[in-house]
Parts: structure tokens; sequence; C-alpha cells
């Protein structure tokens, strides 16, 4: 197959990059760039946007004479002459006349640059092809595709900064900036009680629930819209005003603040066409610094220096030669290797998968491996699920040929139904749009145009009653801001922030964390009363709202600390607590007295089912022997022992056991992943990090709790990888062993490595001077002893009196004598 990339001697070749701010009228110039020509194709950043802009050139040039595709959804009509398309879904083997690109500084995103960077190289129109984007993208452009005409173009209309403001004295058309779902809706349940209503707009929002969202408030309903980063993507709305009500944003990998040319990208959203626009601070977001006023306000940012690089022509040969192709590193100056992606991760992982690697064996099923890792994950779960739900595709499909329509069916029908509040609607159209997805592909399905439509009408159904949730003024059904007014004298106010803090009338009263509220005592006074009742009333729907995302939230939103609390989000929920096993424990929940009845149920039931389902992951091995019914006699009783020990096992407490277990008994304990040392009985897989600290958090709950001391520090030690370390003659013996240590002398040394200690002194000790044929081996001596090599003390770590100390209490000697080790 022929590469696809295009060398930089004719990437030039009848491009012209069109840069500038926004509202410069590029995105405009493009479509009628496009329309002016016999075909042509548009690639956009969003679905969202590719809905706005497919609607505009339909005008245009007519309803047959335009086709949409996106990853979710296609409408093509039978001779289509343009395609408006989201980047990721712009068509490869389509030969048009005229191709654009949008918003393609992109190319540097971490997640999605490689993408756009691949489309700016190499996707090409006969006659013309338009790239547009910032001016930052200027010296990267040239770098890489020599001889390009550049056309900058000045922003229509003035950009000034108005400074901070509350949100409650915004003025009318503005526009207020969050970076999570949460944050959003706190500000738009503010601006409900204070104004009257918000519209919100979310990236995640179907176009069907944006563009009513989008509609009350062009219509001048609402005069506050609401919105994520979304917005600084090209849709055009009549915004006077941007505030930004933080400045810093989760992209993927970490929190972090947003650099000046994304704050120009938002900002740039006030003001369109000849019309000026300001933009300022509000809410949380602490006051810009002048230097980055005057950037914003001149278009005056640094350069990308780097776009995102993958290399695109793949080999499909085989799994192994594909991930080879994708981890191919690029030679051009301007570009660098792009982070693991999404469908690289999953393909990684079916990768593994044994039944995947021996169906995936020639180009075309290592092709559909492919296609099927590119399945977006668009319900946000942990990258193992996301796997499983892929490996369920392949294997059909693989199996086949196609998918059965009545699985397919089913899938929607269990997602066909509008009860439920906003975050349970998000959760459900985000799992329609997996099998829109899926609909879309070409050849997944038996007749999938129909199939296209049955999921359009889902997601229709869906996105009309998430509008009607978020068009109710989020009353009694936010996840933050929650106000109750009593009436003594004076109207007042309470809220609960994104952070936890529980605020009346402006004042600090005290703290709500996970579902238990801590009233803070420096709030008093002769309104402490009230205040403390408006909290109260404050916090009986924020808990609700709390339990209802709990329950609706994947695993990776929980994690277990090595105190013992089940953390939601950071936020403390639930405490591990002692079962009748050890491997079975509980958890009671730390809840107030407003969680109750079903909501209550369905919590505890939810995080049970999170609490199984991790032990299971971690320590199922020892589910697995301690249920081995296949096992019989001296053999079941020693599984029972192997995970009652939580995976090692000493072997002296098993060692008349062991003289009377025949050879099956053993064959089929190893089946079973037990393997049996000198020192040990354990299970190799249970001793990476995560499973020891989980079986020795376990231990501590059956002996002591969870403040038993070391448990921090060993599980700490464990975590690092150390082969031993030293002891701390207070922690009990046990924890070390729960931990997949075994205190010897001075120092606790990891099980696995004690046996190979044993595996090296062992064959020393055999030697025999002209008996035992072959090189003697490393540490051999005369009779019955051994000389301590440089290869025992690497191996354990520590030398000296710490491996002598090892060494006693394995039962060695210590013995000088003069003269060779063999004489």
């Amino acid at each position: 197959m022929p590469p696809r990339s295009l060398p930089p001697s004719v990437r030039a070749l009848g491009v012209t990059a069109v840069l500038g701010p926004t509202n410069t009228g590029k995105t405009h110039l493009a479509i009628e760039r496009m329309v002016a020509h016999p075909t042509g194709m548009i690639g956009l950043p969003l679905r969202l946007l590719a809905r706005e802009v497919y609607q505009r050139v339909v005008e245009k040039a007519g309803v047959e004479a335009v086709a949409l595709v996106t990853g979710e959804e296609k409408i093509k009509p039978a001779r289509p002459r343009f395609w408006v398309c989201t980047v990721e879904a712009m068509p490869r083997d389509l030969a048009v006349d005229f191709v654009a690109i949008d918003e393609i500084q992109l190319a540097a995103d971490l997640d999605r640059g490689h993408v756009f960077t691949d489309r700016l190289l190499n996707r090409r129109g006969r006659a013309e092809t338009m790239l547009i984007g910032a001016g930052t993208m200027k010296p990267v452009i040239e770098q890489l595709i020599p001889g390009v005409h550049v056309v900058t173009r000045p922003r229509l209309s003035q950009l000034l900064f108005a400074g901070d403001r509350k949100i409650t004295r915004l003025p009318p058309r503005s526009a207020i900036v969050a970076f999570s779902v949460e944050e959003v809706y706190a500000i738009a349940e503010l601006i409900r009680r204070q104004k009257g209503g918000a519209a919100v707009v979310l990236g995640a929002l179907s176009p069907r629930t944006r563009n009513a969202q989008v509609e009350i408030y062009q219509s001048g309903d609402v005069d506050y819209l609401v919105a994520t980063d979304a917005i600084g993507m090209g849709l055009n709305l009549d915004v006077d005003h941007i505030a930004f009500a933080a400045d810093k944003k989760y992209d993927g990998h970490q929190f972090r603040k947003l650099n000046p040319a994304e704050f120009g990208q938002i900002a740039g959203r006030a003001g369109r066409h000849l019309r000026d626009g300001t933009f300022g601070t509000s809410g949380r977001s602490p006051p810009f610094e002048s230097d980055l006023v005057e950037a914003i306000e001149n278009h005056r940012f640094e350069p990308v220096r780097q776009l995102q690089w993958r290399n695109t022509d793949l080999d499909f040969r085989s799994v192994a030669q594909l991930l080879d192709s994708l981890n191919t590193q690029p030679t051009e100056q301007g570009l660098t290797r792009a982070l693991i992606a999404e469908d690289m991760t999953t393909l990684e992982i079916l990768a593994r998968d044994p039944e995947i690697r021996a169906l995936a064996q020639g180009r075309p099923a290592v092709e559909r491996l492919w296609e099927v890792c590119g399945l977006p994950d668009y319900r946000k779960i942990a990258p193992q699920q996301h796997a499983d739900l892929a490996t369920t595709l392949y294997l059909r499909l693989m199996r086949h040929g196609r998918l059965d329509i009545d699985w397919y069916r089913s899938q929607l029908a269990a997602l066909d139904r509008t009860d439920g509040e906003i975050d349970t609607l998000s959760a459900r159209i985000s799992q329609v749009r997996t099998w829109t997805f899926v609909a879309n592909r070409p050849d997944w399905l038996p007749d999938p145009e129909h199939w296209q439509g049955v999921a359009r009408l889902v997601e229709d159904k869906l996105s009309d009653a998430l509008h009607e949730r978020l068009a109710s003024r989020f009353v009694d059904r936010r996840t933050s801001v929650l106000m109750r007014r009593l009436r003594e004298n004076a109207m007042l106010e309470a809220e609960v922030t994104t952070t936890g803090d529980v605020l009346v009338e402006g004042q600090h009263v005290g703290m709500l964390q996970g579902f238990r509220f801590t009233a803070d005592p420096k709030a008093g006074g002769p309104e402490a009363k009230a205040l403390n009742m408006a909290a109260m009333k404050a916090l009986a729907s924020e808990i609700e709202a709390r339990a209802a995302r709990v329950v609706l939230a994947g695993d990776d939103a929980f994690v277990l600390s090595h105190d013992g609390l089940l953390r939601w989000i950071g936020e403390p929920v639930a405490r591990l607590v002692a079962g009748e096993k050890a491997i079975e424990p509980r958890l009671r929940l730390l809840v107030e007295e407003h969680l109750a009845g079903q909501a209550r149920e369905q919590v505890e039931a939810r995080l049970q089912l999170w609490l199984r389902n991790h032990v299971t992951r971690l320590l199922g091995a020892l589910q697995l022997l301690e249920e081995a019914t296949t096992l019989t006699g001296i053999a079941r009783g020693i599984a029972y022992q192997a995970a009652e020990s939580l995976g090692v096992l000493e072997r002296a407490k098993v060692a008349e056991e062991m003289k009377a277990l025949d050879q099956e008994g053993r064959a089929a304990l190893r089946l079973l992943g037990i393997r049996f040392g000198a020192f040990h009985l354990y299970v190799p897989s249970l001793l990476k990090p995560a499973p020891r600290a989980l079986a020795a958090q376990l231990w501590a709950l059956k002996h002591g709790g969870p403040e038993l001391s070391g448990l921090d520090d060993i599980a700490h030690l464990a975590a690092s990888g150390r082969t031993s370390f030293p002891v701390d003659k207070a922690v009990p013996k046990g924890l070390y062993r729960a931990a997949g240590y075994r205190v010897c002398g001075e120092r606790a040394v990891r099980v696995d490595i004690l046996e190979r200690l044993a595996d090296l002194i062992r064959p020393a000790i055999a030697y025999r001077p002209g008996l035992t044929q072959g090189t003697p081996p490393t540490g051999a001596a005369d009779q019955d002893g051994f000389v301590v090599s440089g290869a025992m003390t690497s191996l354990v770590g520590c030398a000296g009196e710490d491996f002598a100390s090892i060494l006693r209490s394995l039962g060695y000697v210590s013995v000088k004598r003069p003269g060779p080790a063999i004489t």
C-alpha cells in the first residue's frame, strides 16, 4: 500500500494558510471558497461546529448537495458535492477540488493534535487547500510546508478588558466560561436565582440539545450563557462580554492554567463582526495580570513550536507490526511524537488477549482490529472497561462478519428511556453516542442507514429530555450551589460551592466533604442558628444530588486510600471495615441523616460493587484458591491456607502436608498460580505493588485496623519496588508478610527475591570438587558451605552485617577459614 504522507517538497502545492485571531471571518471565507468550487470538503474541530457549518452550506448549495460526516452522524445524499466533517471523520479516499482544515492550532493539542497534524500536512484539494487557524501557527506552518502562501487577517472589531465583576453583576449578553460540568451547573443555578435563567453549552451535549439551549439565548429568552471552552471553537453567538469564572482546567492529563493563546481564543468570542467585545474575570478566577490582558487585547501570543505527530503510514501485516508503525518517531523538525492516544491504549490491551491475537491474522483482520480500537470512549470510563467493549465488538465482527441486529437493538433499547435527572440523561446520551458511532461504520451492521436512523431517534429523544431538564432552571437538580431562603427579618441565602464550602449570605459556616457536614467553629454570633438552618436546608438537596452522581460514577472516580477511606473524586464517602474473611471486607458509609431510603441503598450498592470488583481485580487469585472445588484432600487444605495467608504462606507451616502432597496435587496447585519455593508457597502474580498494598490493608483490618503502625510506610516501600528494606521492630511480622516480605534478621526481604537467593545458594552448596561436572557455580566451596557472592548481595540489595543477618535467619552459620574456597 503506497504511503499516505506527502513529502515536504509537494505539501505547499495549492495551499493557502489563512491565519489570524477570532472574528476575522476565516471560516466564512472557507465556506465561500468551497462553494465556489465544483466539489469541496471542510474539516472542523467539533461535532457541534460541523452541524452549524453544515446548515450554512445547505443554505447556499441545497440539501441534496451537502453531506455531513462525523463519528456519530452521517447525512449523505445520493450525489453530494460538498462534505462537512469533523477532522477525525474526513474521508481519506475522497478526491475533491477544495479542502479546508479549521482551527489548525489544535495540531499542538496533546490528545487530538496528531490528527490535525496529519490533515494539514497530507490532506489536499485538487485545486485549492486552505488551512485556517491562529496566527501562532505561522512559523511552524512555514517550516513544515515550505513555500506555503500565508495570509493574515485582522480582527473585525476591538476586544477590550473590562476587569473583574461578580457573577451576579455581569451585563446582559454575557457568556460565563467554566471548565467543568459541576461549575457550569453551579453558575447557571446562581444566575437563575438572580437573573431569571441561563442557557448552558457543553462540548458533550448532543447537537440537538446544544441548538435548543443556544436558541433560548439567541432569542432573548435568557440574557446569559454558561459554557465550557467549547464556545472557543468557532461557535457564533451574540455575546458582548466573556467572563472567565476560572483560569484552570483539566486537559485530560492534569489540572493546569490556560495559556494566553487559549484565553485569547475564548475571549475572542465576544463582539462578533463589527461589534466590539469585552472580556474579564468573575467567580473563582483570580484577576488577570497586565501582561495577559495586553496579549489578549492585541492578539500577541507565543508561536507554536511543535506539532503533535503520529505515523499514518501504518503496517497492517500483523498486530506487532501495526504497533511498531504506530511507535515510529518523527524525523522532521517541528514535529514531536504524540502521547499514546485512546485508540492505541485500546489496541495494546486487546493485543494481549490470546483470543484476539488468534483472530487478528492478516491485513484485513488487523485493519478491522484497528478500526474497532478507534471507537471513542464517550462514556469516559477506565481504559480496561472500554477495551472490554472493543473486545466484544471485535470478536462478534470477526466471528460473524457483522454485528447481530437483535444484540444491537437490545443495547439501544436499554437506553431508550427519558426518566432521570440531568446527570442520568447525560450519561445515557454518552452511551447512545457509542452505539451511534457503531451504526455509522459502513459494514458493521446489516442495513447501517436504518440503524443510524434508529440510534438518532433515541439520541434525539434523550436530547429533548435533557434540554427540558436544563431549561427548568436547575430546580433541585444541580450538583453544586443550592440555596434555601429563610424569612427571619431578612432573606438568607445558602450555597454549597463546588469545593464543598457551605456559605450563607457569603459567610463560611462549614464544609461538606462527601456526604458529611463539618461546621466551621469560627461561624457564630446572634445569627448563627439561622445561618446553620439555612446551611442544613441547602445540604439536603446537595447530598441527594451527590448521591445520584456517586451512583452514576465510573470506577475511576473511586480510590481506596491506605487510611481505609474510600474516596469519590477526592471526597471521603465510606470507610473500609473488616468482614468475616480478610478478602471479603465491607464498607461503612460516611453519611448525614439527609441521605436515607432508596438513595442511601443505591449509594451503598454502588460502593459495595466497586469494592468487590476492586478486590477481585487485585486479589482474584486468592478467591480462586479459596473456591477451588477441583482440589481435594491435602491440596485443598494447602490452597485454603494460602488464601487465608493472602497469597504468601510460609512453607514451614505446611511442612507435613507438603511431604504427603502427591505430584497430581502439586500440579493442580500450580495451575491455580501457586509457586513452591524453599521458604514459601506464594502466588507470583500477587507480588505486584497494588495487590500487596491491598493485601496489607486487609490484613491490618483484621489485626488492628487502618491505624496499625507501619501500614503507610510498608505500603510505600512495597510500591517502590524495593527488594528489601530495614525492619521496624514495632511493626508486626504478619504485616510484612501480607505486604509480600519476610522478616530476615535486620531486613524485610521480598519473598520472591528470597527464593531467588535460595536458587543461588543451593547449587553452590551442592557442588563437590572432582565429583560435580562442569564449571563450579558462583559461590561454590568445599563440603556443605558456600561463599557469599556479589550476585547474592546485589539481588537482596544489601551487604555486610545486614546480609549476614538474613543468612542467619535462614539457618546458615558464618565460618571463616584461610585459603581458597575450593581446595
